[in-house]
């Protein structure tokens, strides 16, 4: 299988699992042993061991030829051997503490950075896309109106609308009203005290309150009528 097909497999095997921080690397300068290195993340014990599998029954799906797999009982860090290609499987504390990086990161292969970009562009042509026809959609749908929604509309349009309140205006005394009565004040002849009369208008009655002497005189008239009556009556 040639070396740049191989590669490709390892980063769709590991791209199927949800490895993180992919990279590839080109070692035929550094070492004869192999020609490229792959490092990948998994987030616990049963995500690296997930990815080292994927890889080995993708490569092996297509012809490849599996020579190892190391590190598969505690899935911290599994090693996977494909013979030009070596693929390192780690946990985010342990590559972060071996830094692999920096032994075979002289030449990184551009090709899962440039693949990425290309599905991205893929998904944003197709979100633009599908927001057009959507919108055509909902212009095109036409709106259906019912006998009810005619009805609804001509009891609204013969509801008689409510009145509104005029402000009160306070009320002009007019020239037909009755003037109220005046008083009048007058000098009794012989002396210097002023005397007030009230004019009443023709035609109206005038209630006057019974005076305290009156009342009483009226008792006792009452009591004198009937002792004479009950002497009488012996």
């Amino acid at each position: 299988m040639d070396i740049k097909q191989l590669q490709t497999l390892v980063f769709d095997a590991l791209e199927d699992v949800k490895a993180q921080d992919i990279i590839v690397y080109d070692t035929t300068h550094l070492t004869s042993l192999f020609d490229r290195v792959a490092i990948a993340s998994g987030t616990s014990n049963r995500q690296t061991k997930a990815l080292a599998a994927s890889v080995r029954d993708k490569v092996k799906q297509n012809g490849g030829d599996v020579i190892g797999m190391e590190g598969e009982t505690t899935g911290e860090w599994v090693l996977v051997d494909l013979g030009d290609m070596v693929v390192h499987i780690m946990q985010p504390a342990i590559r972060a503490y071996y830094r692999l990086e920096e032994i075979w990161g002289d030449k990184e292969i551009k090709f899962g950075a440039a693949k990425r970009g290309t599905k991205k562009l893929a998904s944003a042509s197709e979100d633009e896309e599908a927001k057009p026809k959507r919108a055509s959609r909902a212009k095109a749908a036409p709106v259906e109106v019912t006998h009810d929604m005619m009805a609804s509309q001509t009891t609204l349009d013969d509801e008689p609308k409510k009145t509104t309140r005029k402000p009160r205006v306070a009320k002009v005394a007019s020239a037909d009203a009755p003037a109220k009565p005046v008083r009048k004040t007058a000098t009794t002849a012989g002396t210097g005290v002023k005397k007030t009369t009230a004019k009443t208008p023709s035609g109206t009655r005038v209630k006057v309150a019974a005076t305290k002497t009156a009342v009483a005189s009226a008792k006792k008239a009452a009591d004198k009528k009937a002792t004479t009556r009950r002497k009488t009556a012996e």
